[in-house]
Formats: C-alpha cells, sequence, structure tokens
C-alpha cells in the first residue's frame, strides 16, 4: 500500500485503462509501454473498444489472448469519455493510470506517478506531454505544441515546476476520488479532463504537476488533421466556460480576439482596396502583422530544427491559432448532449 511518508511497504497494484478508436498502427506500441515500466507492482490494462473502422480490434483482441492481464470492454458510441467511463467499471485496483492508445509511457512514468500520489497526497497527478514528430510536418507542431506561443503557458505543454495545477495531461488518480465525483462527464466529447480536474478541485481535491512524469505524444500528421483537432478544442473550451464562468481567463480569449481581429483587418482591408480608401486599406496591417509575428517568432522557436521543420512551424502555429478561434466562436450550446 501507499504510506504516508512516501515509502512503499508494499507496491501497490494499479490499473492503467485506454480508450482506443483506430489506433491499429500505435496500439500494440502503447499496451507495450505499459507493460515495460519499471514499476514493482501488478499492473492490469483495461482497453474500451469503440467502432474502429481499422484492424484495432483484432490488434486488441490478440493482445489479450496473450497476456491474462489485458480486458477488453465495449465502446459502442467510440467517444472517449464513454470508453474511459467503461473501462474504469472493469478496474480493481485502487490506483488508475489514464492512457491514450496514441501515446507511449516512459519506464519510469507509473513508478514516479504513485511515489508523487504518496508523496504529496494529491488526488491526480500528471506530467509533460512531450510532442515528438517524426516527419517535418509533425516535427513542427511537435515545436509548436511545447512552446508558449503556440499553446500559452500550460505546464503540461511546455513544462514548468513541481505544484499544484488546474489540469495535467492523461493523469493517475486516485480511483476512490475518481468514484467520489461520478468519472468522466461523458457530455464532454473533448476537455473532458480539464472539466474533471476542476470538479475534483471544487471537491477539496488536489491536482499535481510532476515535470519528470514525461509521455511521448504524436502530433496530427497534415495540416487538416491538426485544424481539426484545434476546432473541437476551441469548441469544447467554451463548453467548458459556459457551465463554469470562472474558469474564463485571457489566455483562452485569445485565440478567438485574434480571429476576429484577422477576420475584421482583412474585411476593411478588401473594402478599401474596392472603394479606395487609404484608411480602410490600413487593415491588411492586422494580417500582415500577424503572419510576421507568427513567422519570426515560429523561427525563433525553431531555431535548433532542420530547415523543412522551421519552414512548416508557422502555419503548425497560424493552423493552431486559428482553428482554435473559429471553433470557439463557431460553438453552440447544442454541442453538448443531453
Amino acid at each position: 500500500m501507499i504510506t504516508q511518508n512516501g515509502t512503499n511497504e508494499r507496491a501497490v497494484a494499479v490499473s492503467a485503462i485506454m480508450p482506443v478508436l483506430n489506433e491499429a498502427d500505435h496500439l500494440a506500441v502503447a499496451v507495450g509501454s505499459v507493460f515495460s515500466q519499471d514499476y514493482p507492482g501488478e499492473i492490469e490494462l483495461v482497453l474500451a473498444l469503440g467502432p474502429s473502422q481499422d484492424d484495432t480490434d483484432v490488434v486488441a483482441e490478440k493482445l489479450a489472448a496473450n497476456d491474462s492481464r489485458i480486458t477488453l470492454v465495449r465502446n459502442p458510441s467510440g467517444r472517449t469519455p464513454a470508453g474511459l467511463n467503461a473501462a474504469l467499471g472493469a478496474t480493481s485496483h485502487d490506483i488508475v493510470v489514464r492512457v491514450d492508445g496514441h501515446c507511449e509511457l516512459p519506464p519510469d512514468y507509473v513508478r514516479i506517478a504513485v511515489d508523487t500520489l504518496a508523496r504529496t497526497g494529491a488526488d491526480n497527478v500528471g506530467g509533460v506531454m512531450a510532442a515528438q514528430g517524426q516527419t517535418p510536418f509533425e516535427s513542427a507542431v511537435a515545436v509548436a505544441m511545447t512552446s508558449k506561443l503556440g499553446v500559452g503557458a500550460a505546464a503540461f505543454h511546455v513544462g514548468g515546476v513541481e505544484g499544484e495545477t488546474e489540469t495535467v495531461y492523461l493523469g493517475v488518480f486516485r480511483a476512490q476520488t475518481l468514484q467520489q465525483v461520478g468519472g468522466y462527464d461523458e457530455q464532454f466529447d473533448r476537455a473532458q479532463d480539464w472539466e474533471m480536474n476542476h470538479r475534483i478541485r471544487m471537491a477539496g481535491g488536489k491536482i499535481w504537476f510532476n515535470p519528470a512524469m514525461q509521455v511521448a505524444y504524436r502530433p496530427r500528421p497534415n495540416p487538416k488533421a491538426l485544424a481539426k483537432q484545434y476546432f473541437h478544442y476551441g469548441q469544447w473550451r467554451r463548453e467548458v466556460m459556459r457551465r463554469y464562468p470562472d474558469t474564463v481567463s485571457l489566455r483562452y480569449l485569445a485565440p478567438p480576439v485574434a480571429v476576429t481581429a484577422l477576420a475584421a483587418g482583412a474585411a476593411a482591408g478588401v473594402a478599401g482596396s474596392v472603394t479606395g480608401s487609404s484608411i480602410l486599406k490600413l487593415g491588411y496591417l492586422i494580417p500582415a502583422t500577424y503572419a510576421a509575428a507568427v513567422s519570426v517568432g515560429g523561427w525563433l522557436t525553431a531555431k535548433n530544427e532542420s530547415v523543412a521543420v522551421k519552414a512548416r512551424v508557422p502555419l503548425a502555429l497560424a493552423t493552431m491559432h486559428c482553428s482554435w478561434g473559429i471553433g470557439f466562436l463557431a460553438s453552440r450550446r447544442r454541442t453538448l448532449r443531453d
């Protein structure tokens, strides 16, 4: 069990939960990382299988057939929070490790997490979403995702000092806490981690960031996929703000404000070109200034990267900013399911 002084009288058993959908190419690696931990305690893994269009189920069934520590449950909707709750319902241990089918845990992840839970008394601990690309575009997105210019000052993206925080990437929880707050809210297709961590904090719980916990993350492979991802992030962040008005902050308002300014500037510039108004033509300065700032900032942020990566960082930044902002502005209350 975990003792209050941070030592283990006996290594506590942990349950890992992983919702998967169309992860045939990555699932074996993700599962392998769970069972390659240097943690001395027992580890079980519950996979919640959504209605994949690839061979994810085949891969999962083969993995389960070869390892009795793996349990398979169904997630008919394919939605992440529903899958997480379905997996939670099949766990049997006091510590729950949330894993994605698109990530790879380092060998010391569970050991550090369990030690951190014991040392801090936290209800959920997590670390850094260490984005790592394989192609030039993925690497450019990784640079953007791990920079303040791309995602602001969120510690789980850019790192920081250990301590209490609002939310963490993935998370290692006390099962009792998850039960007390009712698990993940299945109304949230995105931002369900942030939303549940908010409920934990509102109930008096503690969320703890430990930069020693690094999780490899593979970014989206092309601008279209990245735009879709960040559009949804923006949509659901606005839903969080609707439900919890006290969470509104300048950081989250910056992208929609920027998109509005860019659109207004471009519209004024076009109107000036049509009417011949020199004043309206000054509107072009807004998108021009943004393009220059993103280009220079992106190149400086990627100063240690190859030319191919540097050239793509401004595109990655602009895609993230604008897609997030448009998603926020386009969000409607009907996004939440009744």
